[in-house]
């Protein structure tokens, strides 16, 4: 079974819940930081669980532990650390916390990994399957919607 990846920004919410319920995701994980921001319009914890829910049936879980750490965000965000210097951080903060004994394979199963960034590129959601796809040695199926 697949594994998906998906940004907010950018993206309006009927776009947003059509991806996901086109795609079959059963669980949404959550790899923000910070999940309540107001700047998050549809995708603020409470109201993203019950959209979920509602519009598809799918069950949400906020896993902090697959996101960067405040210094880290910090410095990329605010303070101009570029990509290529951000990703062996955040690869070696996933490492330091063992993020693949925290996790099963089955967890990732018909599961989407959401994050605000509208593409995969620059974002620490890709660095995430990547990572795991690497420790697990096989092959998660990803698809960035």
């Amino acid at each position: 079974m697949a594994t998906f990846t998906i940004g907010f920004t950018k993206t309006s919410a009927e776009d947003f819940f059509d991806r996901l319920n086109a795609a079959g995701v059963q669980k949404v994980i959550d790899v923000r930081i910070q999940n309540t921001s107001q700047l998050a319009g549809f995708a603020k914890a409470a109201d993203l669980t019950f959209f979920l829910k509602t519009i598809g049936d799918i069950s949400y879980q906020h896993a902090p532990e697959l996101a960067p750490d405040e210094t880290l965000f910090s410095d990329y965000r605010k303070k101009g650390l570029s990509w290529d210097a951000f990703e062996p951080r955040f690869m070696e903060i996933m490492a330091d916390r063992k993020i693949e004994d925290q996790f099963d394979p089955r967890d990732l199963e018909g599961a989407c990994l959401l994050c605000s960034e509208d593409t995969p590129h620059t974002c620490h959601r890709r660095l995430v399957v990547e990572y795991l796809e690497d420790r697990w040695n096989r092959s998660l199926d990803v698809t960035h919607l």
